[in-house]
C-alpha cells in the first residue's frame, strides 16, 4: 500500500507523531479527533460483507459515516486521498460478549469489576463500568476489533451489557448501545445450589417470580397511584415488552431446551450464548427463531468420546442447518483475547464453514443478532464509517491492519504490544 503523492495525507502525520510520543513517554494511546474533512481510500479491495467485493474500489467517508463506495465514485475537491492498492477494507469486527473494560487483569482483584454481589442484578449496566483506558482496548483494534459487547456475569441475573467502540474518550463516547441484553446464566438441573451448579427448579421459580413482579410493577407505575420506583424491576420492564433480549448462558442441550421453553412461556426473545450441543436441539431453535453466539471456537470437546475437532465444527454445522450465529472470543482470559476474534471464526472456517460466512460471523451476523445492523457490521452507504485496513486477509495470522477508523475518527493503532515490540527491538539493535 501506498500513500497518493499528490496529495499530503495528514493521517500519517498524525500517526507517526502519535508513534513517536508513545515510545519516548509510554504513555496511554491518544483517543481519535472527529472527522472535519472527506477521507477517501482508494484501489482497495472492499469486503463489503453485505454484497458483492469490490476489486479496485474506492469508498469515501464523511462526518463519520460511509458516504460513497464502489469503482466508480467522485471524489471530493478538499478529501484527503489515500491510496491502499493491494491492501483489503473491512467493516470493523465486533466481538459479541466479553468482560472488556470490566476486567483488566484476571488475577488481580482489584481490576475485576464484572459482577455485583446477589444472585439477581437486573439494574447493572456495564457501560457506565466501562474504564475507557484499559490496555486490552488498543490490543483489540490493532486486530481489526473496533466493536465489543462488555457483559456483567456471575448470579442468576447478571445485567445488562453495552456494545462499546474501542475508542475514545469516556464511556459516554464509546457506548455505541446501552443496552443489548439481560444477561442469565442459566441453572443446569440437578440438585444443590447456585445457578449453573444445580438447583434448577429453585432458580427457574426465582425468573419466574422476578418476571411476574415486573409485570404488575409495570401496571402500577401506569396507575393514578404508581409505587415507589425500584431500579431491579424498572431495569426488567423492556424484557417482558420484548425490547430487550435475555442473553442466556446455556451449553448443555438440556440447558438450551429448558431455556428456549421458558423464554416461549413467558414471550421473551431470547439469544443463546455458548451453545457448544445447540446442533442437538437444533429443531427446537429453528422453530423459535433462537439466534446463538458461538462461546469461542478454540475449545475442549465436552465429552471423552467426542472427536477432537468437535468444538472447531459448531459454526460450520450450525451454518449448514441454517441456525443464525455469529462468533465470540471467550475463553479463560476475558477481554484480553479479543484480538484473537479472527482467527476463531478461522479456525471455523478451516473446518466447514464457508470464508465468506466466517467473516460476516464476525461483522454483519454480530450486528445483526445484536440489533446493530442499522449502523456497523458492513460497508454499505450511510453506516458508521466504522472500519480498517489491512495488508491482506483478516482471517490470516500473518496479516496486519495498517489503519483504522471509529466513526471517521483516525485510530492509534501503537498498543502495549507494540510498545514492548519497539522496546526489545531496540535492546538488541543496541548489542
Amino acid at each position: 500500500m501506498r500513500i497518493c503523492q499528490t496529495t499530503q495525507f495528514s493521517l500519517i502525520a498524525i500517526l507517526a507523531s502519535w508513534a513517536g510520543s508513545t515510545i519516548a513517554t509510554a504513555h496511554d494511546q491518544i483517543p481519535g479527533a472527529k472527522q472535519t474533512k472527506p477521507i477517501v481510500i482508494t484501489n482497495a479491495v472492499l469486503h463489503t460483507v453485505s454484497g458483492e467485493t469490490i476489486q479496485s474500489g474506492t469508498i469515501v467517508l464523511k462526518e463519520g459515516k460511509i458516504a460513497e463506495l464502489g469503482k466508480s465514485v467522485a471524489i471530493p475537491a478538499d478529501a484527503t486521498r489515500l491510496d491502499a492498492a493491494g491492501a483489503h477494507v473491512y467493516p470493523g469486527l465486533i466481538d459479541p460478549l466479553s468482560n472488556i473494560g470490566l476486567t483488566e487483569i484476571d488475577s488481580v482483584r482489584a481490576t475485576l469489576d464484572s459482577r455485583e454481589t446477589g444472585t439477581l442484578n437486573p439494574n447493572v449496566r456495564a457501560a457506565v463500568a466501562f474504564n475507557p483506558d484499559s490496555e486490552l482496548i488498543p490490543v483489540a483494534r490493532a486486530n481489526g476489533i473496533l466493536m465489543g459487547v462488555s457483559a456483567p456475569d456471575g448470579g442468576l441475573i447478571s445485567g445488562r451489557s453495552s456494545l462499546m467502540l474501542m475508542d475514545g474518550w469516556t464511556w459516554e463516547d464509546m457506548t455505541l448501545k446501552a443496552d443489548v441484553g439481560m444477561h442469565i446464566n442459566w441453572p443446569r438441573s440437578g440438585s444443590g445450589g447456585g445457578a449453573g451448579s444445580g438447583g434448577s427448579d429453585v432458580e427457574l421459580r426465582q425468573l419466574e417470580r422476578i418476571l411476574d413482579q415486573t409485570r404488575r410493577y409495570r401496571s402500577a407505575m401506569q396507575s393514578d397511584n404508581p409505587p415507589k420506583f425500584d431500579a431491579r424491576l424498572a431495569a426488567m420492564v423492556p424484557v417482558i415488552e420484548g425490547q430487550l433480549p435475555v442473553i442466556v448462558s446455556a451449553t448443555r442441550a438440556a440447558q438450551i431446551r429448558s431455556a428456549v421453553a421458558f423464554a416461549k412461556a413467558q414471550k421473551l426473545r431470547l439469544i443463546i450464548y455458548g451453545g457448544y450441543e445447540a446442533m442437538d436441539c437444533a429443531e427446537v431453535l429453528l422453530a423459535e427463531k433462537v439466534p446463538v453466539i458461538v462461546a469461542g471456537v478454540y475449545r475442549l470437546p465436552t465429552r471423552r468420546d467426542l472427536p477432537y475437532d468437535d468444538a472447531y465444527t459448531v459454526p460450520g454445522r450450525l451454518h449448514a442447518a441454517g441456525i443464525q450465529f455469529c462468533i465470540a472470543t471467550a475463553g479463560r482470559f476475558g477481554g484480553s483475547t479479543l484480538r484473537n476474534l479472527p482467527y476463531h471464526a478461522a479456525t471455523a472456517a478451516a473446518y466447514g464453514l464457508p470464508p465468506e460466512i466466517a467473516l460476516r460471523s464476525t461483522t454483519l451476523s454480530t450486528a445483526e443478532i445484536l440489533g446493530a445492523a442499522d449502523r456497523v457490521g458492513a460497508l454499505a452507504l450511510g453506516l458508521d464509517a466504522t472500519l480498517f485496513i489491512a495488508d491482506g486477509d483478516i482471517l490470516e495470522t500473518p496479516t496486519q491492519v495498517t489503519h483504522a477508523f471509529v466513526q471517521g475518527r483516525v485510530v492509534d493503532l501503537n498498543s502495549r504490544h507494540t510498545q514492548l515490540y519497539r522496546k526489545y527491538s531496540a535492546k538488541y539493535e543496541q548489542k
